[in-house]
């Protein structure tokens, strides 16, 4: 298994646009090691990363299942349930979702994950 780090942070939403405003108007420049994804709390990344989600995100990496039918079989979690959950988990770049033909290939993007966060209300 081949580690792929992706840097997530951790702002309020507030702050979130203040920045993107910032952002868009060249008053700030992300660096290139600032996180690309960001979570609203650190509760809201917990519920993303669960222990359930982390397992989920170890069979696809380690059996390269071909479906979600591959994938219910291997997890025992219902198609539906997984769908759901990959389309949250492919919002923030964990997973990518291939479609071959009318089927959907589940790829994980990221194995390791470092969370920038602070206490501040610093937008920039």
């Amino acid at each position: 298994m081949t580690s792929r780090t992706l840097y997530v942070g951790i702002m309020s939403k507030a702050d979130y646009i203040k920045r993107t405003i910032a952002i868009a108007k060249g008053e700030h420049k992300p660096k290139k090691d600032e996180p690309k994804v960001w979570f609203e709390s650190i509760k809201s990344l917990a519920q993303v990363l669960s222990n359930e989600n982390q397992e989920l995100l170890k069979i696809i990496d380690e059996k390269h299942p071909k479906s979600l039918t591959e994938l219910e079989s291997l997890t025992g979690r219902k198609k539906s349930n997984l769908s759901r959950t990959l389309k949250t988990l492919a919002r923030y770049g964990i997973v990518v979702l291939q479609k071959e033909k009318n089927t959907l290939i589940p790829k994980v993007n990221a194995t390791d994950f470092r969370v920038e966060f602070g206490l501040g209300s610093s937008a920039a």
